[in-house]
This record gives structure tokens, C-alpha cells and sequence, in this order.
């Protein structure tokens, strides 16, 4: 059991990329993690993810993540679990940590691996302990305490400053707020299975078409994951539309 005069020094602090919001809907493109012991980053986790739909633009203007980017990359099915078993049993660590877990959450539920985890949110701990109005976003910590962010929005970037962003605030704020600094269970319900979807329907059967594959199941049957599987593996064996081998 963590005491709460003890600082958590040792854990994983990880971030993601996506194609969108919704962890049911979108998919991840990228996941940067680090390793932390005893406050000092000994190993690095970076991979970017094929996702089984087209880039929306506003993603690539955000992230800097391209189509040739995502060329070479694997699909969910590989590198989801490796990350899983780089992270281990740690303590997680991210900021605005649900929003990532969630994902990781739905990625791992879909390939039917558990993934239960504590974790600690730098977005918690600053909002509780910094006073003031003002964001407590990322970019904003890392500029309070002069931390270089080479690449903002790109995840191994993102996770090695959020990384640097927590010894701060442990410096600044962890004898009053010590509570803030505890890791909690990370709770994600995935949600019930829906039916596949307009946007799944009409991408698989393009996908089904350009690659001449006689699918004899009923689509319209498919749940979302079991469509998104689908896509997944399609993509993984013959890769994706318009695409060159």
C-alpha cells in the first residue's frame, strides 16, 4: 500500500494520439511512453498505428502525423499489446490520464485483453493545487516550468514532458497536497456493443469491393467492434484502399 508521505517515483507516463474524441469511434495513431525508476527515465516506448480509416485533416494539422507517416506502421493488433506488456503492472501516469486509459481501454477490450490499472493525472494535481483561472493545460505547465516540449501533440513528446511536468509539481506542491499525488484506480466502462455504424458499413464494404473479397455474412449484423475487427484484419492482410505494396 502507498503511504501518502511517500512520493510515486517509479511508473510509466504515457500519451496517445487518435483520429478523433470518441474511444468507441476513433482510433489511436500513436502511443509515447516512458519509463520512470526512481525518477529517472530508463526506457522509452514510441509507436505509430495504422488506424482502418483515412486521417481528417485536422488531425494531421494538429499532430504532424501524414498518411506516408502511417505507410509503414502496424495495425492495433500488433502494438497495443506491446505496449501492454511494456507497461507492465506500473502506475500509469498521463495528462487528463482518462482520456488516453480509455482508449487503450477499448483498444485492449477489442482484442479481448484485460486492462486494469492504477494511475496518476497531472491535469488532477495541477487544477487542485494551482491557483488561478488560468489553463491548466500541458503546453501551459510546461511553459510555468520552463520545460522544453520539442514537439507538442506528438505522444512520446508529450509523455516525456508530462513526465518532467509531475517532478515539478512533486517539488512544489507534494507536501500540501500530498493526497492529489496518490495513484487511483483507473475506471473506463467500455460501452455495451452497438450495431456497426453508417461511416463502418460504407468503409468495409468499399474495403470488400477494391480488394475482391466475397464476404458472406450479413454486415448489417456486425456489432461496431466486431465491424472495427474486421477492418483491422482486412487492412493488416491486404492493406488499406489505394494502397501500394
Amino acid at each position: 500500500m502507498t503511504n501518502k508521505s511517500d512520493r510515486i517515483t517509479s511508473f510509466v507516463c504515457f500519451d496517445i494520439e487518435t483520429t478523433g474524441l470518441s474511444p468507441e469511434e476513433d482510433y489511436i495513431i500513436e502511443i509515447g511512453a516512458v519509463k520512470v525508476r526512481e525518477g529517472k527515465i530508463t526506457e522509452y516506448f514510441n509507436e505509430l498505428i495504422k488506424p482502418p480509416v483515412p486521417l481528417p485533416e485536422k488531425i494531421i494539422q494538429l499532430t504532424g502525423i501524414t498518411e506516408d507517416l502511417l505507410k509503414e506502421a502496424e495495425n492495433q493488433v500488433e502494438v497495443i499489446p506491446r505496449f501492454i506488456e511494456f507497461a507492465g503492472e506500473d502506475i500509469l501516469m498521463g495528462h487528463n490520464i482518462l482520456f488516453d486509459y480509455s482508449f487503450l481501454k477499448v483498444g485492449a477490450a477489442r482484442l479481448g485483453i484485460p486492462f486494469e490499472r492504477q494511475g496518476i493525472d497531472t491535469l488532477k494535481i495541477s487544477r487542485g493545487a494551482i491557483s488561478g483561472d488560468e489553463s491548466k493545460s500541458l503546453t501551459n505547465l510546461c511553459k510555468r516550468y520552463q520545460v522544453v516540449n520539442a514537439s507538442a501533440h506528438r505522444a512520446s513528446h508529450d509523455a516525456k514532458a508530462t513526465a518532467v511536468v509531475y517532478a515539478h509539481l512533486c517539488n512544489e506542491f507534494f507536501t500540501e497536497h500530498s493526497g492529489l499525488f496518490m495513484p487511483v484506480p483507473l475506471n473506463y466502462k467500455v460501452k455495451k456493443e452497438q450495431p456497426i455504424t453508417a461511416r463502418q458499413k460504407n468503409y468495409l464494404n468499399d474495403l470488400l469491393k477494391y480488394h475482391k473479397i466475397e464476404y458472406r455474412k450479413q454486415i448489417d449484423e456486425l456489432t461496431r467492434s466486431e465491424a472495427s475487427r474486421l477492418i483491422d484484419k482486412i487492412i493488416l492482410n491486404k492493406g488499406r484502399i489505394n494502397e501500394v505494396f
